[in-house]
């Protein structure tokens, strides 16, 4: 399936060869620390999976989906400015329902260039996008019968359970630029972090990220292979669209 938000960094163009990649262990749990738009989840629909990220409204919007969520607002760009107020009112107030679930669909396709923001606050702070047309689900429920059998979790990836039988792949926020989206940001201490952590796992990692020194560095440390893949970005934060160099790496041979 198609992913239901924009979402920058997503990995659409890349999934034939992760895809590939992940085949190789299909009968295995699918473990994703960084879900984001389940670009590689929706692509594959594993039978089981584990899909994590430190959004919390994010995660909210999938559980919510899962449990049947309907849609109910007025979905028109006219209302974007209304509907951000009344979705930080409830962030303010810690309120993450089905209403919050809504509204933050409506503000991923809405808001500006496919951009998750929020500031230090916590505070959702993307504009309005310039949008001749917005092409909004008319109802959840195909996207709830693929999330049937998969776990959404909320937090860090650090507290995830993982089992002998999984197979992991994670896309954390580029090591080169934009990383704010969520309050916490992700620096380089949490890619050091990040790695150490999967080292200690004995299952299958996949891992992509934005071509730098240092990351190819870090993981060439860890023993990955490493392929270095030209992609071209059909959304971007600052709305460059010029393709960059992702590297794909894995802890076995690619």
């Amino acid at each position: 399936m198609k992913p239901l938000l924009k979402w920058a960094g997503g990995k659409s163009r890349l999934l034939p060869i992760i895809v590939e990649l992940i085949n190789r262990y299909q009968w295995r749990r699918l473990v994703e620390p960084f879900a984001g738009g389940l670009s590689i989840s929706l692509g594959i629909e594993p039978d089981k999976a584990l899909l994590n990220d430190i959004n919390p409204y994010l995660i909210n919007l999938y559980k919510q989906i899962q449990s049947g969520l309907t849609r109910s607002l007025d979905m028109h760009p006219q209302h974007y400015y209304q509907y951000r107020d009344r979705f930080n009112s409830l962030i303010s107030e810690s309120i993450v329902n089905d209403e919050s679930a809504e509204l933050f669909y409506y503000l991923n396709k809405t808001g500006f260039n496919g951009l998750c923001r929020f500031n230090k606050k916590g505070g959702y702070n993307v504009p309005k996008g310039s949008y001749k047309t917005v092409n909004y689900v008319k109802s959840f429920d195909e996207y709830r019968k693929v999330f049937t059998n998969w776990d959404f979790q909320c937090g860090d990836f650090s507290n995830l359970d993982i089992k002998e039988g999984d197979v992991i792949y994670i896309d954390p926020p580029y090591d080169d630029g934009f990383t704010q989206y969520s309050k916490e940001g992700f620096g380089w201490h949490d890619q050091l972090r990040l790695v150490a952590w999967l080292q200690e796992l004995a299952v299958p990692v996949i891992a992509s990220n934005k071509s730098t020194d240092r990351i190819k560095a870090l993981y060439l440390d860890y023993g990955y292979s490493i392929k270095e893949i030209p992609v071209g970005r059909s959304i971007s934060c600052d709305g460059n669209r010029k393709p960059v160099m992702e590297l794909l790496m894995s802890n076995y041979i690619i």
